[in-house]
């Protein structure tokens, strides 16, 4: 699993840590992309309205998302690029507990 703050620590940095949370700040202006990385399962806060183009095992998915949202988004490797011709600006709480029972199996790509 390649850390997002590793991957890319130009777009995203820690803002808040614990055993059992991290938070994430994440900000890219259009036209750029991240490298793959990993997320545990998160709470995503848009702070701005972006388009995103998100890709993970061959499989990709283009959203538009509003600025004030707040979405689950199932554990998961992928990529993105900002489509659009805003930047996004975002907050991740990434919870570090699997859930209960959880067989470890990625969910779907992308906010849901």
């Amino acid at each position: 699993m390649t850390d997002p703050t590793v991957a890319d620590p130009d777009k995203y940095r820690t803002v808040f840590e614990n055993e059992r949370v991290r938070v994430l700040e994440y900000r890219d202006e259009p036209g750029e992309a991240t490298s793959p990385h990993a997320h545990p399962d998160s709470v995503m806060v848009t702070l701005s309205s972006f388009d995103r183009r998100l890709s993970a095992g061959g499989e990709t998915r283009d959203v538009r998302l509003e600025a004030g949202e707040i979405r689950w988004l199932d554990a998961q490797t992928h990529w993105g690029e900002n489509t659009g011709e805003t930047p996004t600006h975002v907050v991740f709480v990434e919870l570090k507990e699997p859930a209960p029972g959880a067989p470890g199996e990625p969910g779907a790509l992308g906010p849901r």
